[in-house]
């Protein structure tokens, strides 16, 4: 990771390697804590962050989910990230917003403990390595399986969940897969490690619901408005393994990972990407740099 100039901590703006935090941090021993990636791009009117405000929106939900009092309202985190990814001088990066139980008391009991919030900001190239947007990855299907909603709530976005996201990526690389996907409790498909996932079959998308187990992703978001205006199909609905043995195409989607071809399921081959993932990228492209003006109110420029 490449050190940007700042991140933004409680309120200002804090050299690099100066934004620290207490190693008896509640956060960094249990887990308590919510997130959001986002990303900006160069656009023809300067850097703009893609859709801004639904991931802060996402981020106080979380932090509602989890009953945890968040000091900054909406306004304020949106300005922040602004300030920040301008302070920083950057055309383009990753941006994380995280808020946490920080150092207060030692125990499970988080009410001792303030919530600290931070933004980091930097720049971040293609998240499962270079080459994937164009060649596609190999995706396994994961042992572990999804958080059950009843056990740890999925449709937070919280640190200590993501345990379970790591422990199925750990075990795909191990076995020299690129991303893992992992099956709900009940064995319906749910998401990969950090991305949802869509099936095409027939000229049709479908993309598991949350009720499985999956994140409400704002990538995956974009991509059914897209793939709606293109005029294509696209269904949210139950899906099993065997769903993914037999459809045309497979593509994955996140903030981090944008738009990403499966070439292939436990050794089941897909194939090489096919035309709706390539119109679906191509889409998602010309949206985030501003080329496709019916989509500008996503954008939110660094400078406003």
């Amino acid at each position: 990771m490449e050190p940007a100039k700042f991140i933004w901590m409680d309120g200002a703006l804090v050299p690099w390697h100066e934004a620290r935090v207490h190693v008896l941090t509640h956060g960094l021993h249990y887990g308590t804590g919510v997130l959001e990636g986002t990303r900006a791009y160069p656009t023809p009117d300067g850097p703009a962050v893609f859709r801004l405000d639904d991931h802060v929106a996402r981020l106080l939900r979380s932090a509602r989910i989890i009953g945890m009092p968040i000091p900054y309202s909406h306004g304020e985190l949106r300005a922040a990230s602004l300030e920040l990814v301008a302070a920083n001088g950057h055309r383009s990066c990753y941006l994380r917003h995280i808020a946490y139980y920080g150092y207060g008391a030692m125990g499970i009991d988080v009410r001792s403990s303030p919530v600290g919030v931070s933004i980091a900001s930097w720049e971040w190239g293609a998240y499962l390595g270079e080459g994937t947007t164009d060649d596609g990855i190999r995706l396994m299907v994961s042992s572990w399986r999804r958080n059950d909603p009843n056990v740890v709530p999925p449709a937070a976005k919280a640190t200590g969940p993501y345990l379970n996201s790591v422990l199925a990526r750990a075990e795909a690389a191990a076995a020299g897969y690129d991303e893992a996907v992992l099956l709900s409790p009940t064995g319906q498909i749910s998401e990969c490690s950090g991305e949802n996932i869509f099936l095409v079959r027939d000229g049709e998308l479908a993309t598991p619901p949350a009720s499985a187990g999956a994140l409400e992703g704002i990538t995956q978001d974009t991509v059914r408005r897209l793939a709606t205006d293109l005029g294509l199909p696209v269904h949210t609905r139950a899906l099993v393994r065997s769903d993914l043995y037999t459809a045309d195409e497979i593509f994955i989607c996140g903030t981090a990972a944008e738009v990403i071809p499966v070439r292939s399921v436990d050794n089941r081959e897909i194939g090489e990407p096919g035309p709706v993932t390539r119109k679906l990228q191509a889409a998602f492209a010309a949206a985030v740099r501003g080329s496709d003006p019916r989509y500008r109110a996503w954008l939110t420029l660094a400078s406003q």
